[in-house]
């Protein structure tokens, strides 16, 4: 699969107001590799253990590793649903067509959501919105652009939410009322830097929240919706990372 890489020399946790008077902005592959459930408690997360990538779930202290996904696809990406009780997730049997699956959090019931049998597709990074009703995700054509998604939790209702056409939309973040989603946007305009956006979670009102020479990703909402924080990669004026 292709994979965008974040190499980050010097990483440093940033919190955001979200200002009234943000700007309105114009036209991340980043594995979650580790999902907790506030409300089981129990720990999912990316494993290499059987020569390619599975999903288990753990307790908080190490014990009752499962093999959830037991299968010769990778699959990447675990987000729990709201309830704990399913498991979201990257499912890609190949060098093509990765789509979005659910699986019960026994490992039982797996259910691919999204299939592109006559494309190369890429569909990955899902995220449960907050009231269990939608799923984000990233899905994107190889050489193509990667754009926000969402779609009911049966696979049904897909709607295209961003359209960048200067680079790539990762990373959906759901606001604790599902109202917002938060996401990373490069612009792709020669140099490559990622920014912190959020938009409705109908696609509109787009806002960059973020106008640095550096780059931002990650975001991750604050219990009562009025903050994000997310990861910044500070660079020197030579567009290099320092260190």
């Amino acid at each position: 699969m292709d994979t965008k890489i974040r190499k980050f020399s010097m990483v440093v946790l940033v919190v955001m107001f979200l200002a009234a008077g943000a700007t309105q902005g114009s036209p991340a592959l980043s594995q979650s590799i580790v999902a907790s459930s506030a409300v089981n408690g129990r720990i999912a997360f990316v494993s290499y253990r059987d020569d390619n990538a599975e999903i288990y779930v753990m307790n908080t202290d190490g014990s009752g590793q499962t093999n959830l996904t037991e299968s010769t696809a990778d699959d990447i990406d675990p987000a729990w649903s709201p309830d704990g009780t399913r498991i979201a997730f990257g499912f890609c049997p190949g060098s093509a067509d990765c789509g979005i699956s659910v699986i019960n959090a026994d490992g039982s019931g797996q259910t691919r959501l999204t299939s592109h049998p006559t494309y190369t597709v890429y569909d990955f990074d899902p995220a449960w919105s907050p009231d269990g009703t939608r799923i984000a995700f990233v899905s994107s054509f190889p050489g193509g652009n990667r754009e926000i998604y969402v779609m009911n939790v049966d696979g049904s209702g897909v709607t295209n939410l961003t359209n960048n056409p200067w680079g790539d939309d990762e990373e959906p973040c759901w606001s604790p009322d599902s109202k917002r989603i938060a996401f990373g946007r490069n612009d792709g305009m020669g140099n490559g830097y990622w920014n912190i956006y959020v938009m409705n979670a109908d696609g509109s009102g787009i806002i960059r929240m973020t106008n640095d020479p550096d780059d931002e990703s990650s975001p991750s909402w604050s219990p009562d919706g009025s903050k994000i924080a997310f990861s910044a990669t500070y660079r020197d004026d030579k567009g290099v990372s320092m260190s």
